[in-house]
């Protein structure tokens, strides 16, 4: 069907989401047996939290998978729209294809050595990105 293309990227985004959800307990299960940490226990006492526990970084992983829950939620709702309106093809395919790119690279950079200002520039690109995505659609449906 025209315009479905854009599906892909949305496919691939979540197929990273996954692919951090993995990384994420994996790291975070042998990190918390290292520690002797109940989780039971956390839940009964407020003022501990993994982020005072665990080293930080395995708590990266965390962050960046809470955060592939943040942003891509506008990116899944514009994508899908310009899928469903038949227009998920040619420019718009290819800003949704740099917003996965960029978010790919945004998670790489977190989790393995979560320079705070290189991560805000590729988030801020990415943001730029999902910003044309959305005009796109503005345009396209009124």
């Amino acid at each position: 069907m025209v315009g479905m293309t854009i599906l892909q990227p949305v496919v691939a985004l979540s197929a990273w989401t996954m692919v951090m959800w993995f990384w994420l307990y994996g790291t975070r299960i042998p990190a918390l047996s290292a520690a002797k940490v109940d989780p039971d226990d956390l839940v009964h006492d407020t003022t501990k939290g993994l982020d005072q526990i665990l080293p930080p970084q395995v708590q990266w992983k965390a962050h960046n998978y809470n955060h592939l829950h943040e942003a891509p939620t506008v990116f899944y709702a514009v994508a899908i729209t310009l899928a469903i309106i038949g227009k998920g093809d040619g420019l718009a395919l290819q800003l949704a294809w740099a917003y996965v790119l960029l978010r790919v690279v945004h998670s790489l950079i977190q989790v393995l050595v979560n320079k705070v200002k290189l991560r805000f520039l590729v988030f801020a690109l990415s943001s730029f990105v999902l910003m044309a995505l959305v005009a796109l659609a503005i345009m396209n449906l009124f």
